[in-house]
């Protein structure tokens, strides 16, 4: 049993490493480490590429470990387009931007669709066929392992391009998707959320995770929330363009509001409630590093994420007895569907439950 240790590229800011699955100790020692973070579509450890992190890696595997290059990975390679190429990229970003698209989707699509471009390159994109586009999806997923979130990303992408820029009928996208997983939402107790935000000793720091797990906020609505979105008279805050672009109201706690307060007078914030060094708004990579220190000192669930505090907040106010439509309300679903994902989590609970071989040993005094 050995771990192995990819070589990193030029300019890497982070070592990625795999651990087999029964090496328990590995895996705990690894964790122990700052930077430490999982991987879970490239079932891939990394931690930050300093020589002290890199000595302290091999350390810990000792000589069971062996050293392959990045090219194992099998990230997608960076390509170049020609001409025509960016044109259809600039041509695409205008019909996101117009249609008034997340940074987030403009970016993903636009990415999805450089490789597209590159893998077509020379060719008539109204004249390739939905069997040519079914093995270029296949290709990626072939090749590069791609996850079924990328894999929609991408045929969402040619979706896109086929329907809004070359005006072309539904029979050019619609391919085979991946089968959908059931999976549920990763979900922290009551205890854990407090332990967590009660970590941050920076006010800022801990009201921004408060804020999110409070109000059921996404990360990007967090970023983009104004001084003026918090209506402290009538204990509401007013999420401006959310996904989707839709606006909603949620629910004002009156700790936060308090804590709030207290930021503020700190802080001074001008325009977004939540502002960078240099005034701008707070970055997403900033609140994921913030949640990360603070579950690593609370030792909550190591899997959990920002978005986490999300689905904590509606699974709690529906263990309340909070009505399942109030609750699709404050996070902004468009679809009940989507809300009662979290009626699954409560029906899995197993307080209640005992183990058949339990009540076979009560019986018969099994193993006694």
């Amino acid at each position: 049993m050995k771990a192995i240790i990819y070589e990193c590229q030029a300019n890497a800011k982070r070592i990625k490493f795999h651990i087999p699955y029964p090496a328990e100790k590995w895996r705990q020692s690894v964790k122990n480490i700052d930077s430490c973070w999982w991987h879970k579509s490239q079932k891939l450890w990394s931690i930050l590429n300093t020589e002290s992190n890199m000595n302290l890696l091999k350390s810990i595997f000792m000589d069971a470990y062996i050293m392959k290059p990045q090219d194992s990975v099998k990230r997608l390679p960076t390509v170049e387009l020609d001409e025509g190429g960016l044109k259809i990229i600039e041509q695409i970003e205008t019909k996101l931007i117009l249609g008034a698209y997340s940074e987030h989707t403009i970016r993903s699509y636009k990415n999805a669709m450089v490789h597209y471009c590159s893998f077509f390159a020379q060719r008539d994109h109204k004249k390739i066929t939905k069997d040519e586009i079914e093995s270029y999806v296949y290709h990626l997923k072939s090749k590069y392992s791609i996850s079924n979130s990328k894999q929609n990303v991408v045929i969402n992408a040619i979706k896109f391009y086929y329907e809004k820029v070359l005006d072309l009928p539904r029979e050019y996208y619609d391919i085979q998707r991946p089968k959908k997983a059931r999976v549920l939402p990763n979900v922290l107790s009551k205890q854990e959320v407090l332990k967590l935000i009660s970590s941050p000793k920076n006010i800022k720091h801990k009201s921004i995770l408060t804020i999110i797990y409070s109000s059921g906020l996404r990360m990007s609505e967090v970023i983009n929330l104004r001084v003026e979105d918090i209506h402290s008279d009538d204990m509401y805050i007013f999420i401006k363009g959310g996904k989707n672009q839709k606006d909603r109201r949620t629910v004002l706690s009156d700790k936060v509001l308090k804590m709030l307060r207290t930021y503020y007078v700190k802080e001074k914030p001008s325009y977004w409630l939540f502002e960078g060094a240099t005034g701008g708004k707070y970055s997403e990579s900033s609140i994921t590093q913030i949640f990360r220190k603070a579950a690593k000192e609370s030792k909550i669930n190591p899997w959990a994420t920002v978005h986490t505090l999300r689905h904590s907040f509606a699974t709690h106010l529906l263990q309340s007895g909070v009505n399942l439509r109030h609750i699709q309300s404050l996070l902004g679903h468009s679809s009940s569907k989507t809300t009662e994902i979290y009626t699954h989590i409560l029906n899995l609970s197993i307080d209640c439950v005992k183990s058949p071989l339990d009540i076979t040993e009560e019986k018969d005094n099994l193993g006694t």
